[in-house]
């Protein structure tokens, strides 16, 4: 049963690989809020030294953007602070190089050097990259002024999800009167439509000494400087190569040893081993695979304190369920989501499973997961297998299908499953200035047919 929903994914990765190659690219008009907003990345055939010094002749002769505008405490004028950015690209990475400039005495702020760090509470800078061009869903690189690096998805239009990692390399370069990030993000670290040539983005800085939160594309201040409904545009001298395809593997062996002399019994031998993949299909969707996993690596929750009846919901960690995770997390509201995918492996360990997500074309986004647990003196094994289809609408909205199934494998009457299909139509205006959700979720299971 186990290998032959292995193999119907793995037919279907091939399936979709096939398909996204012909995706057409770059046919979409622009037609965003801050369409008169256009820089041209330039392309290099130098090296670059990420070491916060921009003596390189490529900076020198790249575009370069100065004076950010106001988002808060007011969302007119020029911020104080000046700031300039600067961008250019080769066939592995797009590099960036950001001079912020601090006229204020004083330490700047920094209240911690871990990954991901609390925005609000450190100077920093933030980045959004839109690369389908559907002003929902899109990447976000950072970092803080004592070099903390943030990375994270964006889905909703301005949802962050810090729990992606990615192999973003920066440099943060302190001077008297300013400090430099010069960074360098892998092509094969993100997802983009084949043969792209044109993104959306756009570029913040946040210094708490001046109170400013600054952009390069002007944002509302009602609205996070993160909002894709009001990116500017990214125009790239040539389209965008190709990269090799990205594959990552995590082995894990594990080995034991344990004797109990005081009762006289014999050595106890412990051993067990297990592997995570990811693997690329194409520029816009990628297939994870895992067996036997072990999730030690994942850092532990946060504890929170409840007081009232309800389950908390922990964020999911886990890589393997991460990247395009809101194609299956985001149905229905928080209290009503038919799908969390923390309690796969809770009550026994996985025993393996796949998973394939991404783009299809212009409007479309697919996911569908497949994964069992192990048979336990409590469980048969159980297999889980989700199927997501979204399909946009209108500028910045789309409609959304799911189908779940959790299934005991068992023989006879222990043969049990429960079933649950979801439509939901997410709203979002242009200008985002309105949202709405309406969803109708449905479940079926043996001796309930209602």
């Amino acid at each position: 049963m186990i290998k032959s929903w292995l193999s119907f994914i793995l037919m279907v990765a091939f399936a979709i690989q096939t398909f996204s190659q012909g995706t057409p690219n770059d046919t979409i008009s622009i037609n965003i809020r801050n369409k008169n907003f256009v820089y041209t990345v330039k392309k290099i055939k130098g090296s670059i030294t990420l070491d916060g010094v921009l003596d390189e002749t490529d900076w020198q002769t790249a575009n370069r953007v100065e004076n950010f505008r106001l988002v808060q405490p007011v969302d007119t004028g020029f911020a104080q602070q000046k700031s300039e950015l600067m961008l250019i690209y080769d066939d592995k990475a797009l590099y960036m190089a950001v001079i912020f400039y601090d006229t204020i005495p004083g330490k700047r702020i920094a209240e911690s050097f871990r990954r991901d760090f609390a925005f609000n509470n450190n100077d920093n800078l933030l980045t959004v990259f839109d690369t389908f061009r559907d002003q929902t869903n899109g990447f976000s690189f950072g970092n803080s002024a004592s070099g903390a690096i943030w990375d994270g998805l964006v889905s909703d239009g301005s949802v962050m999800n810090l729990n992606w990692d990615s192999k973003v390399e920066l440099k943060v370069k302190d001077y008297p009167d300013k400090w430099i990030t010069e960074m360098k993000i892998p092509f094969k670290s993100i997802r983009y439509p084949s043969k792209s040539q044109t993104w959306y983005a756009n570029f913040g800085r946040l210094d708490l000494k001046s109170n400013e939160k600054s952009v390069w594309a002007p944002v509302p201040r009602q609205f996070p400087h993160a909002s894709l409904a009001y990116t500017g545009v990214l125009k790239f001298d040539e389209p965008l190569p190709r990269p090799k395809t990205n594959f990552s593997l995590i082995p894990y062996l594990y080995g034991g040893y344990h004797q109990n002399f005081d009762a006289g019994e014999n050595a106890g031998y412990r051993k067990d081993f297990g592997l995570d993949a990811k693997i690329g299909l194409g520029t816009s969707m990628n297939l994870d695979l895992t067996y036997n996993p072990d999730f030690a690596q994942v850092e532990v929750d946060q504890q929170v304190m409840n007081i009232d009846r309800f389950e908390l919901l922990y964020p999911e960690k886990r890589q393997f369920f991460l990247e395009n995770s809101d194609l299956f997390a985001n149905y229905g509201e928080t209290n009503t989501t038919p799908f969390f995918s923390r309690r796969i492996g809770l009550d026994a360990p996985v025993l393996g499973g796949a998973r394939v997500s991404g783009k299809l074309g212009q409007d479309w986004r697919i996911g569908f997961m497949n994964m069992a647990t192990e048979k336990t003196d409590a469980f048969a094994v159980r297999n889980f297998s989700v199927l997501s289809v979204q399909k946009k609408i209108l500028s910045r909205s789309n409609l959304g299908f799911m189908m779940i199934n959790k299934e005991t494998l068992g023989e006879g009457s222990q043969r049990l499953f429960n079933r649950v299909a979801a439509l939901d139509a997410n709203l979002a205006s242009r200008d985002n200035i309105w949202t709405g959700k309406v969803f109708y979720h449905r479940s079926f299971q043996p001796g309930n047919p209602d």
